[in-house]
């Protein structure tokens, strides 16, 4: 068996594995890279590690450093309770709220599971404590939370940006944000139609219930003030004046700490380590493959069943069907998006963004699976009394109902 295709089973496997097992597929695809590299390949260890992420590892440390900040000490909690707060107990607004809410906070760098991990609580109690069904609450918020999942502060959109970079698809972080966003938007109002959001007409909340946030949940203090002043200046210095958003951040968040706005070690043990390992390790798998010519094999195989006219719905179906069952960001990202140059090149020379793009949105729109962290963060938040395996199936079939109407988006809008 060549080299090639070894490191393609290789790849194989890492996929399977985190499909259906919880070790850290990062782990495992660094340790692959290395066995195939240096023991089946005679490559050097250096050489293998040339795969391996610099730029893409400092921005995630530093961005997820400053979100982890802005959640240990309160601030994004302080948002979402004066966000609530203004619906005044409507039934009909909450879902909308909670959208907008996790579309904000996921937007301006939270990422999709500390925001999603500090949204569902108070959705979920609050879709019980207006009659709203946990479903239409869940699929509505949760959509609102993965419509800023790739925006040029998020992880999840940090990830897909230097990947298109360095395949030659730079400077198209706003078009990638912008296309998620849109698509979510309309999955979300999709499922809150779908599932009887308009029975939520004439009903209300009980604004008085103790479950409302109030007092201490929603005063601003030194330390909340100073954070959403790093926030703003993040984005301002990221979007107006085109600064290293890593640099920006990690500036930031080492002044936050500095003026004791935190307690900075319980900041730093809340950052997502794990998709940190999963993203690298991933990487510099898929950079060995890109070495091996094994890369080449996947891509030969996908144009072979794919024309220029139905590329982006096959890849749109097959990026967000591996998503329902392994990570977006830490597989399927780094697994897919390399192959888009061939892909293009090899169906007579198509423009490749549309690819790039099908892959990141059908990816993200799966995210909301009972199997995700996204979607088991709105299960566990479920009030008391909710049939919690109705909701799981419920997720599920809509996850992976997902990777059909990803398909079919991608194929309406890129095709």
């Amino acid at each position: 068996m060549s080299l090639a295709w070894i490191s393609v089973a290789s790849l194989l496997l890492a996929v399977i594995l985190s499909c259906t097992t919880t070790i850290n597929i990062g782990v495992l695809a660094m340790a692959m890279a290395f066995i195939v590299g240096v023991f089946i390949g005679d490559m050097s260890p250096d050489d293998v590690l040339a795969g391996f992420p610099t730029d893409l590892l400092f921005t995630l440390l530093s961005v997820t450093l400053l979100f982890s900040i802005a959640n240990c000490n309160g601030t994004l909690s302080r948002f979402t309770n004066h966000a609530v707060r203004l619906c005044k107990g409507n039934a009909m607004l909450l879902p909308s709220m909670f959208f907008l809410v996790g579309f904000v906070i996921a937007t301006i760098g939270a990422g999709a599971t500390p925001a999603s991990a500090l949204l569902a609580p108070p959705a979920m109690a609050a879709a019980a404590r207006a009659g709203i069904s946990p479903l239409v609450m869940a699929v509505v918020a949760g959509n609102g939370v993965l419509a800023g999942t790739l925006s040029p502060f998020s992880p999840n959109g940090i990830i897909a940006n230097d990947i298109m970079a360095r395949i030659g698809l730079d400077g198209y972080r706003w078009y990638t944000f912008g296309f998620n966003a849109f698509a979510h938007l309309l999955v979300g109002v999709a499922g809150f139609f779908l599932f009887g959001g308009m029975k939520l007409q004439n009903a209300h909340a009980d604004p008085a219930n103790d479950s409302m946030p109030s007092g201490d949940e929603l005063t601003m203090q030194r330390q909340h003030w100073l954070t959403a002043a790093g926030i703003v200046l993040l984005i301002v210095a990221v979007v107006a004046f085109s600064l290293d958003v890593g640099m920006v951040a990690i500036i930031i968040a080492a002044a936050l700490i500095l003026l004791r706005s935190v307690d900075e070690a319980q900041a730093i043990k809340r950052m997502p380590w794990a998709v940190i390992v999963m993203v690298t390790g991933v990487t510099v798998l898929v950079s060995l493959l890109k070495e091996t010519e094994g890369l080449e094999l996947i891509t030969n195989g996908i144009a072979t069943i794919s024309t220029p006219a139905t590329i982006e719905a096959i890849v749109a179906f097959g990026a967000g069907f591996i998503s329902v069952y392994s990570s977006t960001s830490g597989v399927v990202l780094p697994a897919f998006l390399p192959m888009v140059p061939s892909l293009a090149d090899q169906l007579g020379g198509i423009e490749p963004l549309p690819i790039a793009l099908s892959m990141s949105m059908s990816a993200s729109l799966v995210d909301l699976s009972s199997l995700s962290t996204v979607g088991a963060l709105y299960m566990a938040s479920a009030a008391e009394g909710t049939d919690t395996r109705k909701l799981f199936n419920a997720l599920l079939i809509w996850g992976l109902s997902m990777s059909v109407v990803g398909a079919l988006l991608c194929w309406i809008i890129f095709g």
